[in-house]
């Protein structure tokens, strides 16, 4: 018997209306993660990463329209009523949003917050248990101090100190399933580190699975088992983190690949992916990267290439064995 993956996400579609109509934002993205595994999705600003992982836990917003199959631990939920969402959501998954100072409450200390977290889930905590908990949960995220910044407010806090403070929140009440939205966004380089280290050593000692929202591949190379691509509501790419470095198959992924900046080499020109993503609602026949990619040909532009596997690495375009 073939074990069931911890989240399963399958043929996913998100329709937003405007003046009357629906347009895709999701088109038919799938994906799944395991216990213990990390899994890496990767696009430009608008692919439509966040917004289907989002609307897979019923996160979408009230004017989006969602359909297809998304499981946790074999439980669908797609139309799963909303109080059940809620017990699942903050305790078997978790998840860390993009933006740390506007996803935490200024007016509450942040052990209180963090506090708040275990209660909600866990009612017969008492409240000394849970404040006891956040401080444990601040010392686990390496915040130095834990038992004298848990009585202090986020703007007291640098950025990667509240972004800190997120996971030790998402991490509260055990989780199976942590999903990080753009963890390291507005952070320095050497703070990024810091932070992926910490997600890193959570997921390795509480055995999670783990999906990291991205734009930056760089992010992923020392930290994801998987890669996801997506690009236009699409999943274009899905391999291994070595073998996509090693034999990238779709242009759109060789692109993102050649713009990670090399130190190692001298006066090296920046690449850069001629154009920009379709707006919702004007994709292009054919292949949607078409008007972007350097390799299209006639083909690209008439059919649409569905997502095809060659051992362990699916591909979305018409070469993609040969590339």
């Amino acid at each position: 018997m073939t074990r069931q993956p911890l989240f399963a996400v399958q043929d996913l579609r998100v329709a937003f209306a405007r003046d009357g109509e629906y347009f895709e934002a999701v088109r038919g993205i799938g994906f799944h993660v395991d216990h213990g595994e990390v899994l890496g999705i990767v696009g430009e600003s608008g692919s439509g990463k966040s917004v289907g992982v989002l609307a897979a836990l019923g996160l979408q917003a009230k004017t989006a329209r969602v359909r297809g199959s998304a499981r946790f631990q074999g439980r669908e939920l797609i139309g799963m009523p909303r109080h059940e969402l809620r017990q699942l959501r903050g305790s078997r998954i978790a998840m860390i949003f993009q933006d740390p100072l506007s996803s935490l409450n200024p007016v509450m200390t942040v052990g209180a917050q963090i506090a708040e977290t275990i209660l909600l889930h866990n009612p017969a905590v008492s409240k000394k248990q849970a404040m006891d908990r956040a401080i444990a949960l601040l010392e686990l995220v390496a915040i130095p101090q834990p038992d004298r910044r848990v009585a202090q407010f986020p703007h007291e806090f640098s950025g990667g100190m509240r972004q800190r403070v997120m996971i030790a929140m998402a991490v509260a009440n055990d989780p199976d399933l942590l999903i990080a939205d753009e963890p390291t966004t507005a952070l320095d380089v050497t703070v990024q580190a810091q932070i992926m280290d910490v997600l890193a050593d959570l997921q390795k000692r509480l055995n999670l699975g783990l999906i990291l929202i991205t734009h930056d591949l760089g992010v992923l190379a020392g930290h994801a088992d998987r890669v996801a691509v997506v690009y236009s509501g699409e999943v274009v790419e899905e391999a291994g983190v070595d073998d996509l470095f090693k034999r990238p198959s779709h242009p759109y992924t060789r692109g993102l690949i050649a713009s990670i900046p090399n130190m190692l080499v001298e006066k090296e020109r920046l690449f850069s992916i001629d154009g920009a993503p379709p707006p919702l609602g004007k994709l292009p026949g054919g292949c949607a990267f078409h008007p972007r990619c350097p390799q299209a040909q006639a083909i690209c532009s008439e059919t649409a290439p569905v997502l095809e596997t060659f051992g362990d690495h699916g591909v979305a375009c018409h070469f993609g064995r040969s590339a």
